[in-house]
């Protein structure tokens, strides 16, 4: 199996979905830290014309975009799946990647996490406090629909792991070291229980931001 190279910063929630998905298909990879500061230039800006995170290598082909790179993942790695066959459960996987992206990171973790999480931990900065009191009703709708769409199956799109797993745990991983993650779960008992499910996976483990910083010390 030829190895794939990921390109990206350690902590990324949209990084490490591309590492997840690769841990879960057991396929070999080498990481390649990216600092924030370097992203909006060259070379970066020739791997990724927007000036973002992750990228992906394969064999001469290069592919940004995370959801472009984790169903380019499921399909040249097929197993195990993490597309359901079912094609009403895949539409499900679809939706809550969509909603993820649209939603979950952007006006919620992207303010929430931002503030709370990379402000002073990378930044050396005081989190602002209005950002994250402007951002928590739109989470609020954010985590009811998340969990009403779970309900009681394990996982978000039914029985199995999906992708939409990987990619909203990567994202709430983030929120759930935030204060703000009492309050949006309270009433959603079904979401902790169920992000523990995923971060206890051999996967997420290998991928918090300490070990992924780590791969890339070691590149």
């Amino acid at each position: 199996m030829s190895s794939f190279t990921v390109h990206s910063i350690p902590g990324s929630p949209f990084g490490r979905a591309v590492l997840v998905t690769l841990i879960e298909k057991s396929a070999p990879f080498r990481f390649v830290g990216v600092e924030p500061r370097s992203m909006k230039s060259e070379p970066h800006l020739s791997l990724h014309p927007f000036g973002r995170v992750p990228v992906l290598e394969h064999d001469g082909f290069r592919l940004y975009e995370t959801q472009a790179i984790l169903r380019y993942l499921d399909r040249v790695l097929p197993a195990p799946a993490l597309t359901p066959a079912d094609p009403r459960v895949a539409a499900r996987m679809d939706q809550i990647l969509g909603i993820c992206d649209w939603y979950l990171h952007q006006g919620v973790n992207n303010v929430i996490g931002f503030q709370r999480i990379v402000r002073p931990r990378v930044l050396g900065l005081p989190c602002d406090e209005a950002a994250i009191a402007e951002a928590m009703p739109r989470a609020q709708v954010v985590f009811g629909e998340l969990s009403r769409l779970l309900g009681t199956s394990p996982y978000l799109a039914g029985q199995h792991v999906s992708l939409a797993d990987i990619v909203v745990a990567s994202q709430m991983d983030f929120i759930a070291q935030t204060p703000e993650w009492t309050p949006l779960t309270a009433r959603r008992p079904n979401l902790p229980a169920w992000l523990a499910r995923m971060i206890t996976r051999p996967s997420f483990e290998a991928t918090t931001w300490e070990r992924v910083a780590a791969m890339a010390k070691a590149a």
